[in-house]
């Protein structure tokens, strides 16, 4: 009996053996006929749902105009974000405009020189109701922000009835951009135009954007380099801006007196009758009376974080005033200020003075 047990058990092995061999032939003589990149198979999925880390320039698709209001005194909704899609651009989890992660700063000197900086720039351009050069000179920056590097974005602030065609001119710039508008009426253009870098602050405020804020008015002509300096800015950044007027055949440069970087002064000169840029100890004041708007840039923070600079939570009257706030800053602690370019020395933004020009009514009359 004992013999007849060991061979039972010895021909129940040789089947397991067997079974397992031929399952292991089958397996084996299948995956042949398998696709030698499988891996890039399976990881398409993955791929696809990986999130975007650049920020790109496609041709704009057709769609529908949105429109978000903004209200007075009331949050602003984060659904007032009004990207293109044809635009893709990575987002943080909270909101911001997302870029490349930062480059390991102990290899960077190893790899060789620093790559210029990356920080988001937020452009700010209010428009004026009514003006039938608008739209042009909308397109004109346009053309000019398409070509600075990204990350860039571009906030047009606007009235609610005129927002439609603009809203449909912006999505073929090609620029990345939010359209704000409101529904405020205004007969004084300087109060309309604060209360439109409010509604941009605010926006700025809420969404907690981080990067460096610069208001362009729509007539602006810059050199693009200018763009690279202010991305260098860690507070505050102010320049010499030229106001060109056409019609009154009149030149002024408006701005600061630096030295190596440092503001030590200020100046308002007019050069229509001198083409030579001579300043004299008479041209140079301590204080300005007032900044030119699109004479300094500054870092968003301040916005949401003012301790992080040495400031209350809000000044005096300015709690609901948020470019009264920013001129407050700026102008209390000149230390804080870096001049731009270096020495203040080159002119890269020219504001060109164009008067309110009010389409007139059409009135037909009958030939007879």
């Amino acid at each position: 009996m004992g013999s007849m047990d060991r061979s039972r058990r010895r021909n129940r092995l040789w089947k397991k053996a067997l079974l397992h061999f031929a399952l292991c032939f089958v397996v084996g003589f299948f995956t042949g006929f398998a696709p030698h990149s499988a891996a890039t198979f399976f990881a398409g999925g993955a791929a696809e749902r990986r999130p975007v880390r650049s920020i790109g320039i496609l041709p704009a698709a057709p769609g529908d105009v949105v429109e978000r209001v903004v209200e007075p005194g009331v949050a602003v909704n984060r659904s007032i974000v009004e990207i293109p899609s044809s635009v893709p651009a990575a987002t943080g989890g909270n909101g911001d405009v997302g870029d490349d992660p930062p480059p390991d700063m102990e290899g960077a000197g190893a790899r060789g020189p620093q790559a210029p900086s990356r920080r988001l720039l937020i452009i700010v351009t209010t428009t004026r109701s009514n003006d039938r050069f608008q739209a042009a000179f909308l397109r004109r920056l346009a053309h000019t922000l398409r070509l600075v590097p990204p990350p860039l974005l571009w906030i047009v602030v606007q009235a609610h009835a005129e927002a439609p065609a603009t809203a449909a001119m912006l999505r073929t710039t090609g620029v990345m951009y939010r359209h704000l508008t409101f529904r405020e009426n205004f007969t004084d253009p300087a109060a309309e135009a604060d209360h439109q870098r409010n509604v941009a602050l605010s926006h700025v405020e809420y969404h907690r954007l981080t990067g460096i804020v610069h208001f362009a008015g729509a007539s602006n002509v810059y050199d693009l380099r200018f763009f690279d300096e202010i991305r260098e800015i860690e507070a505050f950044g102010t320049w010499p801006v030229a106001v060109v007027s056409e019609n009154r055949k009149r030149v002024v440069v408006d701005g600061p007196i630096c030295h190596s970087s440092k503001v030590e002064g200020w100046i308002l000169k007019d050069l229509s009758n001198d083409r030579r840029f001579l300043v004299t100890s008479s041209d140079v004041s301590s204080r300005p009376p007032n900044i030119n708007i699109s004479g300094f840039a500054f870092n968003s923070s301040i916005l949401w974080d003012p301790e992080r600079w040495g400031r209350p939570t809000s000044l005096p009257d300015t709690s609901q005033d948020s470019i009264r706030f920013v001129h407050e800053v700026i102008l209390g602690d000149e230390t804080k200020l870096k001049g731009i370019p270096a020495d203040c020395s080159k002119i890269m933004v020219w504001h060109l003075y164009m008067p309110r020009v009010i389409p007139l009514p059409f009135h037909y009359q009958n030939p007879r």
